[in-house]
């Protein structure tokens, strides 16, 4: 007896998105359906390249119709994305589906390394993203994609000069350190650096990008506020180490953006130099810094808690060398970015499924 598409498609209904807890049908992330015989053939279009729960989503489906329907039916499911975003409206970023800011309480915390492996590991995972360096007085991306030398090109756009982004490893690329003498430091008051960073916005081309990462400068302050009021955050990754002054700096961080004025969404906590595993011991961990600190504090934000990287040397040469600690294929520190960043990549299609609209704030209210 043959199989029908409407079978099929009652049978999927048994199959939830265990991220958006709604089925696969409902949800409209089946598609190209074709049946032939005993033959089933579908596409599931997840909402991230890089979602952690692919393998468990492919593997419910074939069961679904082998269950369901019938248990010699031969079923080829295709898995691709289609990233969602929430509209912002405003013709800053037409073509950017969602912008991720990357912040930290304090300094020193590794968050621009964070945010270039991030920005990385979503490109591995099949994403289109580009990476703002906002880090306004002290940039640092340049060093770490390898392009210190390298100068954006200017290219007339409808009659307008538009900065064309550098590209490093797949990764378009925008820092202040593009416009400034290296060897000097850069002395600006806090509107001078705030315009130069809204350029960097709206004076560029960026073209079709399913991420923005924006690595902003650690505290919060006047340059935080000048980018939530300009550009339509989608939500904003916290990062910390395990110390407790780290931690309560973090915790202020993750207040600033849950002001009422201010209302982005955070995505969750990063603790980095979580641990330290020697190289000749991978399988080992001693908890120099403490342990289960960002745990702890994500429980009591009831926030997620997106990754533990550990403290490994070669995550500091692999910057300094202007390759990303992602890019070590199967080690420890490059196992947990990728996790990271699908955890990261998971709570944004939360969100977006949340909220369908995503605002600039109201920062002079």
């Amino acid at each position: 007896m043959s199989i029908t598409k409407e079978q099929v498609l009652e049978a999927l209904k048994n199959v939830e998105d265990p991220d958006l807890k709604k089925d696969l049908v409902t949800l409209g992330m089946i598609k190209d359906l074709e049946v032939e015989g005993k033959n089933v053939s579908f596409t599931v279009v997840l909402t991230t390249p890089a979602c952690p729960m692919k393998e468990m989503i492919h593997k419910a489906c074939v069961n679904a119709v082998l269950h369901f329907i019938d248990k010699e039916a031969n079923v080829n499911v295709k898995m691709t994305s289609d990233v969602t975003s929430r509209k912002s409206g405003g013709p800053l970023l037409p073509h950017v589906k969602n912008i991720i800011g990357v912040a930290s309480g304090k300094g020193g915390v590794g968050k621009s390394t964070v945010a270039s492996n991030l920005a990385l590991a979503l490109v591995k995972l099949g994403a289109k993203v580009g990476l703002v360096d906002a880090d306004i007085y002290g940039p640092s991306q340049t060093i770490m994609f390898d392009v210190v030398h390298e100068k954006p090109m200017i290219k007339v756009i409808d009659g307008k000069n538009k900065i064309i982004p550098v590209e490093s490893y797949g990764v378009k690329l925008l820092s202040i350190g593009f416009f400034a003498d290296t060897s000097q430091a850069i002395v600006w008051r806090g509107p001078m650096a705030a315009k130069a960073l809204i350029q960097m916005f709206s004076d560029a081309e960026w073209g079709e990008l399913d991420y923005m990462i924006i690595d902003l400068p650690p505290g919060t302050g006047d340059i935080h506020l000048s980018l939530v009021g300009a550009v339509p955050l989608n939500g904003v990754v916290i990062v910390s180490t395990p110390q407790l002054v780290a931690l309560a700096d973090a915790k202020k961080g993750v207040g600033m953006f849950k002001l009422p004025s201010i209302n982005v969404p955070v995505l969750g906590i990063v603790e980095n130099m979580s641990y330290f595993t020697p190289p000749e011991l991978p399988n080992n961990k001693y908890y120099i810094f403490g342990k289960d600190g960002a745990k702890k504090l994500a429980e009591e934000l009831e926030v997620p808690l997106l990754g533990e990287i550990p403290l490994v040397q070669s995550i500091c040469e692999a910057g300094d060398a202007g390759r990303p600690a992602v890019l070590q294929e199967t080690t420890p520190q490059a196992i947990a970015f990728m996790e990271m960043a699908s955890k990261v990549a998971q709570q944004l299609s939360i969100q977006n499924a949340k909220t369908p609209v995503a605002q600039v704030a109201n920062v002079n209210g």
